[in-house]
């Protein structure tokens, strides 16, 4: 790869060969780029990029149009806060070192994410952002040395010669200033300019250029046009400020960034693989196959879904189940990729990898929201040019009127409003939160598929739940047993659990999984499709487990729970025993509907399910508005009233019919376990199933706005406020820089709470 620049807005040195051949190979860009086949054969791909040399969010807009301009792009979609670029191209029509020549032309440089390079060329950017800082510093604080006497000493005071060697070192002083350190904010405001845009660095590079060119007259020609003050000390103080606070707001980027990253990047890049007689070698994950032995050391990531064959060990999965606790993982168990192997060695043989494995499941959906442009940012980006015109527009005019008041401070007021109204801030406000309450949300085992969604989980007051497999589990549990007094209550139950043992029906199950475990002899076993099972017992005596009518019990037929009976052939009432069962609810169920509550939020139960299943889980729940018996059609009807009522809805589903409301709700979550299609249709996943993190992530979401909600309102404060006092001529051109990097600084800082 070529080396970053430096200096001024010049585009990078196209690839060479050998970097595009390395980059145009599909093993380097399998991880970092998903293939399609198109309908009409057509190769499609979807690739990510790790972006450097941006400084603003106004550099999105440049890099995305460079990108479209390339033949073959189908969509290009740039996220500042993450740096990240997601590029959906025909592979018939372009190649990726196509895409990436195309950003360098236009002066950045761009990556296949999760590469080494990537996380290289970030350090890199880094520290070539403090050695600017430093050496704006450094220049500043002898600039203010030799301009310091000037401002204290008594007119005469200091001889004219030596007055003039003091503004002339100054001068030289600045040159590193405005060539080496400024160089960012004149490279962005070129490559704006060449795009044909207004970008936020434009009043910024236009403040410091009028302020180096008037401080120079007036450093060679004192007293002339620009007056006897040459300012430089302010142009230095304003860039050191203003590159400070960008190098910290880097620094945050940056970290919030890494966090995703070390989220996406658990695979091993070595392991070692067991042959047939028993030798080892290590071999990179790419290698790998199915049905290959692996041993995995203590402390390594599982390179993808396995079954355990030797050892026992403790994996940590929170990330792929949000489980926080380890879970214990022994001979015959599964483990998922990505999952970390905290304790002991273990051999295990591979059934899943790549594309196919739960962990590339999740690299996809969180490298999708990390590009993604949440639609607060678009509305900014199409104000952005507008309002910079304006800024523009105002600081002409201001200088105009200062030429009238005072032509000596015309410049400078000028100056410190293009400085002050750059909208950095203002644009950071949004995207920075949202991407830390991504960050954050992942780290909980809740995957974010739409950024806006977070906003507007912010706003709903109505939670609909689907009731099966979404608040109660995929099996029954023992509810009631029905004995006689006199029965031999134990005997009766040992009937029944090893009659029960012999069926895999889901009520024998539950059953066996209720009662003590039991073995009398049993022959002439057999089993009748849809009514139960049936064994003679050792004095020959025929009994059955099963249906009540089959098995010869009268029982009512309204009964709402599932029920079986167990007894033997013409029994009597004293050796009869019915069983009923409920729909095992989920653990934290009651927990996850009462924080809801708490939030403020209406909680409804919409269900397919018959009347009597849906209303004995919303009692015992506390549910109070129920809608059962309903089609997929049924459900989008009361999403659809609910939403015409004016109510902002949640809906919580896992369900192949439940895709349709997922996608019309307002906000949708789909459980880890459920179908394909309602994880595709909905807004967030919970990984882990577990419903507790569905009040979590509400409370994250209006924090989340809350944060946005303090950061524009700190941005326009801080526009409200310092503009007036610019252009009243109150604000020097330092003094406007170090309020700009301040503003920005503090939005960054006030979004990574959020990260927590």
């Amino acid at each position: 790869m070529t080396s970053p620049q430096a200096g001024l807005a010049l585009p990078l040195p196209p690839l060479t060969p050998r970097e595009k051949a390395a980059l145009d190979d599909d093993a380097s860009l399998a991880r970092c780029t998903r293939w399609r086949q198109a309908a009409d054969g057509r190769r499609e791909a979807e690739s990510v990029f790790a972006l450097q040399g941006m400084y603003c969010a106004a550099c999105a807009g440049v890099i995305e149009a460079a990108l479209r301009r390339v033949p073959g792009v189908e969509s290009a979609e740039v996220n500042a806060a993450s740096e990240r670029a997601l590029v959906r191209w025909d592979a018939s029509r372009t190649r990726a070192s196509a895409l990436v020549d195309a950003v360098q032309a236009a002066g950045y440089r761009a990556l296949p994410a999760e590469h080494e390079a990537a996380r290289t060329a970030r350090q890199r950017e880094s520290r070539q952002a403090l050695w600017r800082l430093f050496v704006a510093g450094f220049c500043m604080m002898q600039v203010m040395m030799l301009t310091t006497p000037g401002y204290l000493a008594a007119p005469g005071e200091i001889a004219p010669d030596l007055a003039a060697l003091m503004s002339w070192a100054a001068w030289v002083l600045t040159l590193p200033v405005l060539l080496f350190s400024a160089g960012p904010f004149f490279k962005g405001a070129w490559q704006a300019l060449r795009q044909k845009r207004v970008g936020m660095d434009v009043p910024v590079a236009l403040g410091i250029a009028v302020t180096f060119v008037a401080g120079t007259v007036a450093t060679f020609e004192p007293g002339g046009l620009f007056g006897a003050d040459p300012y430089l000390d302010s142009m230095t103080m304003f860039v050191s400020f203003l590159l400070a606070g960008r190098w910290l707001e880097l620094r945050a980027r940056h970290r919030s960034t890494e966090a995703l990253d070390a989220l996406l990047q658990r695979l091993p890049d070595a392991v070692e693989r067991l042959g047939d007689d028993g030798t080892a070698e290590t071999v990179p994950v790419a290698r790998l196959q199915v049905g290959d032995r692996v041993r995995v050391a203590a402390g390594q990531a599982f390179p993808g879904d396995a079954l355990v064959l030797d050892g026992s060990t403790q994996v940590d999965e929170a990330m792929l189940t949000g489980e926080s606790r380890p879970v214990e993982r022994a001979v015959g168990d599964a483990v998922v990729g990505g999952s970390l192997n905290l304790a002991a060695p273990v051999t295990v043989r591979l059934q899943k990898l790549g594309e196919g494995t739960r962990y590339q499941q999740i690299v996809e959906l969180l490298q999708h929201a990390l590009t993604q442009r949440p639609g607060v940012m678009r509305l900014a980006d199409r104000w952005a040019g507008p309002f910079l015109l304006g800024v523009l527009v105002l600081a002409a005019g201001a200088a105009a009127v200062w030429s009238v008041i005072d032509p000596t401070r015309a410049v400078w007021v000028a100056v410190a409003v293009l400085i002050v109204t750059c909208p950095c801030a203002l644009s950071l406000a949004a995207p920075a939160a949202l991407l830390a309450a991504t960050g954050g949300l992942a780290r909980r085992g809740v995957l974010v598929q739409r950024l806006d969604a977070i906003e507007a989980l912010g706003a709903v007051d109505t939670a609909v739940f689907d009731k099966t497999g979404t608040l109660t589990q995929d099996r029954l549990v023992l509810a009631v047993t029905h004995v006689s007094p006199q029965a031999d209550r134990a005997a009766l139950l040992a009937r029944a659990a090893s009659l029960a043992a012999l069926s895999r029906h889901p009520l024998s199950v539950a059953l066996v999984q209720a009662l003590p475990a039991a073995a009398p002899a049993w022959s002439e076993v057999h089993e009748a499709a849809g009514q139960g099972i049936e064994a003679r017992d050792e004095q020959g005596r025929l009994w059955r487990l099963g249906a009540p009518g089959w098995v010869g019990l009268s029982v009512p037929t309204e009964a709402t729970r599932p029920r079986v009976a167990c007894a033997p052939q013409d029994a009597t009432a004293d050796e009869q025993v019915l069983f009923e069962f409920d729909e095992a609810l989920r653990t934290d169920a009651h927990e996850a509907l009462q924080g809801l509550v708490a939030h403020g939020l209406q909680v409804r139960l919409l269900s397919g399910d018959a009347e009597g299943s849906v209303q004995a889980v919303a009692h015992r729940l506390g549910i109070a508005q129920t809608q059962s018996q309903a089609t997929p059609e049924d459900k989008l009807r009361a999403i659809e009233s609910l939403q015409g009522q004016g109510h902002r809805v949640l809906m919580v589903g896992d369900g192949l019919n439940d895709g349709p409301v997922l996608a019309r709700a307002d906000v949708s979550f789909a459980l880890a376990h459920g179908s394909a299609l309602a994880q595709q249709r909905s807004d967030f996943i919970v990984l882990g199933s577990r419903l507790g993190e569905i009040p979590a992530a509400l409370d994250r979401a209006r924090k989340t706005v809350r944060v946005m909600r303090q950061n524009l309102g700190w941005a326009l404060a801080y526009n409200a406020a310092c503009v007036p006092l610019a252009l009243a001529g109150y604000l020097p051109p330092w003094a406007a820089g170090l309020g700009m990097a301040a503003s920005s600084l503090f939005v960054v800082l006030n979004a990574l709470r959020l990260s927590r």
